[in-house]
């Protein structure tokens, strides 16, 4: 077989290895052993138990707003088009014992609870100390915003936040910039605090199976890691006509030296 064959065919296999295929591009593919496109349901979000440094947003609304005043630190209504930096300040924060502090109600232990469950307390304290039925108490209890962080290949890293009560790691890389075309969609890794420590999981965005992962809907605070795919250690291009520009570049360099050395 000629230099030349051998040649022409390094630079194929080259090529094929270093490009990126598009099935490792596109989301929520139905693989073989998928069922069918109407069977796929997402797992449904269970509610979110609290844990240590959330911060709270509550309001508690009354006939007469004067009444229930006291029991917010900026007075009633003042969490409703708070910036992300205002309901940090103004929220409540849980602390290291799992509990928050609300003026003239004291301390609240919350750690473990839900959402609901902690308006549901409030109100029935609210009811038994402080007011009647007449008064027609309405709490709201609610997250200062999802958090999450996100970090590799993804445009935009850093800790975001949305303003919504359930978020999907779909949505979390949407608003995130996608993940950039060197990141690997097969093996998106979610770090999880929980009560008993860290869990990690590895979730294949390619496959639309993932929908049914109970990591598919995220959770406050969590961390969310894109790996890098091989292509971009090799440095050799992700797609056909950039690594055909490396090996050229290469074969040039390497013909110029030659050429140098041998004069």
């Amino acid at each position: 077989m000629s230099r030349s064959v051998l040649s022409l065919l390094l630079i194929v296999s080259v090529l094929l290895s270093s490009c990126i295929p598009t099935k490792d591009l596109i989301y929520l593919q139905k693989k073989d052993n998928a069922p069918s496109a109407s069977a796929i349901a997402a797992v449904e979000a269970k509610p979110y138990r609290l844990q240590t440094s959330d911060v709270l947003s509550i309001t508690i609304k009354a006939i007469d707003p004067k009444l229930v005043a006291i029991f917010s630190p900026t007075g009633e209504g003042a969490a409703a088009g708070k910036s992300e930096s205002g309901l940090y300040f103004d929220g409540f924060t849980v602390d290291d014992h799992g509990a928050i502090r609300i003026p003239v109600l004291g301390e609240i232990t919350v750690i473990g609870y839900t959402l609901d469950e902690i308006r549901v307390r409030i109100e029935k304290q609210l009811l038994a100390e402080y007011f009647n039925k007449e008064a027609n108490i309405f709490v709201t209890v609610k997250l200062a915003g999802f958090r999450y962080t996100i970090n590799g290949e993804i445009g935009s890293t850093g800790t975001k936040t949305l303003f919504q009560e359930h978020v999907t790691i779909m949505e979390a890389i949407a608003n995130a910039g996608d993940i950039s075309i060197t990141g690997n969609r097969k093996a998106v890794t979610i770090m999880r605090k929980t009560p008993i420590g860290i869990q990690m999981h590895d979730l294949d965005l390619t496959d639309i199976n993932v929908m049914q992962s109970p990591y598919y809907y995220l959770q406050p605070n969590d961390y969310i890691y894109i790996k890098p795919l091989k292509q971009k250690t090799w440095g050799t291009g992700k797609t056909g006509i950039e690594s055909l520009g490396t090996i050229i570049t290469l074969l040039s360099l390497a013909t110029t030296t030659f050429l140098l050395l041998r004069n």
